[in-house]
């Protein structure tokens, strides 16, 4: 059974919000593409429908695409029925960073990762801090051409222990994601994924396979609030955090703390219950501050009073490693929940004091969660 171009919008396209906020548009949808096109790889999730019509599987949005058009995400389009990325090998922003700006607090501090990321992303944040290259699509921006193998040489030649899929959503670029991956596995170097989280079981097991560590955003503990504020749903964020604790990856949870959106006790409460009853105590959970950007601009910077309520929220439910980010000064310290001394100490991104050894505090012994070299 064949689908209609308007169910296509509907179904790939009305998921995010209203059309006033987020409005189609049709030049990116309408550009074809030719499965031999430089960085365009056929995807590693899909199915086919009928009439040349798919389905992609990455995410949870599992649009329905049809020929010559593309998924929620930008990235995904359909070539002669069947489902391809075009965001392989063009990303258009690479940096060396200090694994700490991911934010990644408990994962080899001090050390460096080549960060990277390509155009587009599967949710449509009203807050969203890198817009330009997150809401577009891969080509409409300026690009480097860097297949997997480079990647890979290029980390090690700038001395990284880790290699970071960052500043936009890395669930757009999967594939690329995964390649590079699992080549720098091979060379020692670590992987770190930087993501909301809205991801399928399927794709994520994969990702399980090549990944070290994610720095993953849980925006918040209302669907409601999940729909209105990104376009999407809060149950597979929080499968996605089951899967990574069941897996042994390393995480650290990010909760952006919102006014009027996200600055609910009772909610940050729960949420941090859950956290406990689910993940356990020992994955460090950042609130970070907001700053009015995007859809929000008519909003104030979060209080730092709310940041530090909500911090002592987090540690009265038991959890044990708590920081507020984007706040110079604050969440600079990580302290041993045995003995309460100062374990690492930082200045920005900068390491001024690690008192671990082996992993343990040098003061009581106590084992601190993370990984360490």
């Amino acid at each position: 059974m064949g689908i209609s171009r308007r169910d296509f919008v509907r179904t790939t396209f009305c998921a995010a919000c209203s059309a006033a906020l987020f409005p189609l548009d049709l030049a990116w949808a309408e550009k074809r593409f030719s499965a031999t096109d430089t960085h365009v790889k056929e995807a590693y999730f899909y199915k086919e429908l009928a009439d040349g019509v798919v389905q992609c599987g990455t995410c949870p949005h599992e649009c329905v695409v049809l020929p010559d058009k593309r998924g929620r995400c930008r990235a995904k389009t359909n070539i002669d029925g069947k489902l391809y990325t075009i965001s392989y090998a063009n990303p258009c922003v690479v940096h060396v960073d200090p694994v700490e700006k991911k934010p990644l607090q408990h994962f080899y501090p001090g050390t460096k990762a080549y960060s990277l990321a390509v155009a587009g992303c599967n949710f449509h944040c009203l807050n969203c801090q890198n817009w330009e290259i997150s809401q577009t699509s891969p080509d409409k921006t300026r690009n480097y051409n860097l297949p997997p193998d480079e990647v890979v040489l290029m980390a090690a030649g700038y001395g990284c222990k880790s290699i970071a899929y960052t500043y936009g959503e890395a669930i757009t670029f999967y594939e690329y994601m995964v390649d590079i991956s699992a080549k720098a596995r091979e060379l020692g170097i670590k992987n770190v994924w930087v993501s909301n989280a809205y991801i399928s079981q399927a794709a994520l097991n994969r990702l399980c396979d090549v990944i070290d560590a994610a720095s993953v955003n849980l925006k918040s503990f209302s669907d409601k609030i999940y729909w209105d504020l990104n376009g999407g749903h809060l149950e597979p964020v929080l499968e996605t955090f089951k899967t990574l604790h069941r897996r042994g990856i390393w995480m650290e949870i990010i909760n952006l703390v919102i006014p009027t959106y996200t600055d609910d006790m009772e909610m940050i409460k729960r949420m941090c219950g859950w956290i406990l009853e689910n993940l356990g105590p020992e994955y460090p959970l950042h609130f970070s501050r907001f700053h009015p950007l995007y859809k929000l601009v008519h909003l104030p910077p979060t209080p730092v009073e709310v940041l530090q309520e909500a911090e002592a929220v987090a540690l009265k439910e038991g959890l044990h490693y708590v920081y507020i980010g984007n706040v110079p000064g604050l969440g600079d310290k990580t302290i041993c929940p045995n003995c309460k001394r100062t374990v690492i100490k930082r200045r920005g991104y900068t390491l001024l004091q690690n008192n671990l050894n082996a992993g343990k505090c040098k003061f009581c012994g106590t084992r601190i969660s993370g990984r360490w070299a």
